[in-house]
């Protein structure tokens, strides 16, 4: 009985992260019109190799179209199909397999056919067992070092792209800051615009009034608009502010690790939550902590975590409803064990969650319809939305869970239907101020 084919002599495959790649059984069709040979051959390689037996050019044809071939034992006088036109036309099936040609009658013409067609040997009838032995044995390692080194390729590939893939992500990571601050700067200038802009307003209303008019209601309506932009200047003048403060922030803490007063951050949150368009005819509330805790992460990035998380709380649902938002500091640290995925909870980033007390809680909690089961394991995938098109992008969760992800935190949340969704979020605190 033969022995398997030894591949000990072919390259180590493994390296640069790849596994190294399964040996196989080899596949060997025997394609000969008389059953003799082809007993045996089943006598031959049926124990060493996956053995596929043809009696005709057709039968082979459809069998290499249905099954993978690594290597064909042909004969090439055959009744119909010659086994040059087999071997032609099996090349169109699986270009890649190895041939072995095996016929009585050799000829210069069929020699040069076969060689055309990249046939690895050609044996004359009577043939040895050593000979044939030793023709498909070198014929199934050639192949199977071709499907390895291919196989390889596809891994080194992807390996690359995977590499590429990182290299851009670390990029922007790095530059994320960058961004921030070009941001927080271009808008300084649109937000100076509408400050004097509502200056002069409010200049011109108080002159009206000052100097009065026809009736009563004239200067009720005039009293009104200049409340309504007394308040809008207070606004913009908060925008600006906050613009300020993260810009100084963001120069302050390049290349160092971020400390964010959370208490201060809230109150910044509050005010562009308050002017928001989501907002609409929603209720809002804000609880700020009891305590003055500082955070392990960018100012700005809460922020947008935060804003992000109330945004999509105000669009859950078009009928008026709850957000609130609210905190606390967590003494211990999380016992993972208690949260559970499932139809109406998941955890995420929990491997790369700073799990050490004490900790921060942060929750967005809306009284709005909940979330169905199929759609909560879809909701941090980018560009995925339930909303219409001129409400969401389908990044805001995206962009929230990565910023969690890079602040070493974790994100629960918890969704009932017709009761309302709470996403909770867990942050590593930097200090406590008692």
């Amino acid at each position: 009985m033969p022995a398997p084919v030894d591949h000990s002599d072919q390259p180590d495959l493994a390296f640069a992260g790849l596994n190294p790649i399964p040996k196989r059984r080899g596949t060997l069709l025997v394609v000969d019109d008389e059953s003799g040979p082809r007993m045996a051959m089943k006598v031959i390689f049926g124990d060493t190799y996956d053995l596929f037996l043809a009696e005709d050019g057709p039968t082979a044809i459809d069998l290499a179209q249905k099954h993978p071939v690594d290597v064909v034992v042909l004969d090439i006088r055959m009744p119909g199909m010659s086994g040059i036109e087999v071997l032609e036309r099996l090349r169109t099936v699986q270009p890649e397999l190895e041939a072995v040609i095996i016929t009585a009658f050799e000829t210069t013409d069929t020699m040069r056919q076969a060689l055309r067609l990249r046939a690895c040997d050609y044996i004359n009838k009577p043939f040895d067992l050593a000979t044939i032995r030793n023709a498909v044995s070198q014929a199934m390692q050639r192949r199977m070092l071709a499907s390895e080194v291919h196989s390889s390729a596809d891994k080194v590939h992807e390996l690359l792209t995977e590499l590429h893939n990182r290299s851009i992500e670390e990029q922007i990571a790095k530059t994320h800051k960058d961004i921030y601050a070009s941001i927080l700067h271009d808008i300084n200038g649109p937000l100076t615009v509408i400050s004097g802009f509502n200056q002069l307003l409010v200049k011109k209303l108080q002159d009206l009034i000052k100097h009065g008019h026809e009736t009563n209601q004239d200067v009720k309506d005039l009293e009104f608009m200049l409340e309504r932009n007394l308040i809008m200047g207070r606004q913009v003048g908060n925008c600006i502010e906050i613009q300020r403060r993260y810009l100084g922030f963001l120069r302050r803490q390049s290349g160092g690790e971020a400390h964010t007063g959370v208490n201060q951050l809230l109150r910044d949150l509050e005010q562009l939550v308050r002017v928001h368009p989501s907002l609409q005819e929603n209720e809002f509330s804000l609880t700020p902590l009891t305590g003055e805790i500082s955070i392990k992460i960018n100012g700005t990035d809460l922020i947008q975590i935060l804003l992000n998380l109330s945004v999509n709380a105000f669009q859950c649902t078009p009928a008026p409803h709850r957000v609130e938002i609210g905190g606390e500091v967590v003494t211990a640290p999380l016992d993972l064990a208690l949260f559970k995925d499932g139809p109406n909870d998941r955890l995420l980033n929990v491997e790369g969650m700073e799990n050490k007390a004490p900790l921060v809680k942060l929750w967005v909690r809306d009284t709005g319809p909940g979330i169905p089961a199929d759609v909560l394991p879809k909701i941090f995938q980018s560009y995925f939305t339930t909303k219409g098109p001129s409400q969401g992008t389908g990044l805001g969760l995206n962009i929230v869970q990565r910023l969690i992800k890079e602040g070493k935190g974790a994100l629960h949340v918890h969704t009932e239907r017709d009761v309302g969704t709470t996403f909770t979020i867990y942050l590593p605190a930097a200090n406590l101020v008692k």
